[in-house]
């Protein structure tokens, strides 16, 4: 296997963090697999969790089919440095692997599935649910949303992580619902979706940490 190339940036150089990173985006691979062209499915053409729209704004302009999971060359795009950018760094989620490595996966793979803004309301609404905050519910994970959980989790303990998890798998089905009520073709995914998308991080993994 090819060593990665890009990497999400990091202050400090954590490589507790980093190697956290490539635990979650393997994961992530894992359930994306390779190319698929679904005709019900409004992503379209899409590789390795990538979609054609999002790997062209990130400048690839071949064919989907081709491309890389990893990058082998300093500058090349490929699904590992479009999820670092798009799906973890951007929307602020990299902060979340330090506090707890196990709910940031669930976060970041929910993001691979539907997009970031969504987890990033679902993670807001668990943690007030979870640590009796009372965080605006905005998509936007900055430093008040990361501060409160640091310091809930820090508090609870893994059980933190516990509820937190199951919060999420609550919302995140409850979205596939609508989702489906809204595009009814989008029912042929929904038992996929169920069984590979929710309770996928093991809530016995809770207490991880990213081993900075």
């Amino acid at each position: 296997m090819s060593r990665p190339v890009t990497q999400p940036k990091v202050k400090g150089g954590k490589r507790g963090v980093i190697g956290a990173v490539g635990i979650i985006l393997a994961a992530v691979f894992s359930l994306e697999g390779g190319f698929v062209d679904h005709p019900s499915d409004p992503g379209g053409a899409t590789n390795h969790g990538i979609t054609e729209h999002v790997a062209r704004e990130h400048g690839f302009s071949g064919d989907m089919r081709d491309l890389k999971r990893e990058c082998t060359i300093e500058g090349e795009v490929c699904a590992e440095s479009i999820l670092a950018k798009d799906y973890i760094e951007k929307p602020g989620f990299l902060p979340l692997i330090a506090i707890d490595p196990v709910v940031a996966e669930e976060v970041i793979d929910t993001a691979v599935n539907m997009g970031p803004r969504r987890p990033s309301r679902f993670f807001q609404r668990a943690v007030n649910a979870t640590c009796g905050t009372q965080l605006v519910v905005d998509g936007k994970v900055g430093r008040i949303t990361v501060g409160a959980w640091k310091e809930c989790r820090a508090a609870l303990g893994p059980r933190a992580c516990v509820q937190v998890l199951r919060h999420l798998d609550h919302q995140q089905t409850l979205e596939y619902e609508r989702l489906i009520r809204r595009n009814p073709r989008l029912r042929v995914f929904r038992r996929g979706w169920l069984n590979h998308r929710i309770g996928n991080v093991d809530r016995g993994r809770c207490g991880e940490r990213a081993n900075l």
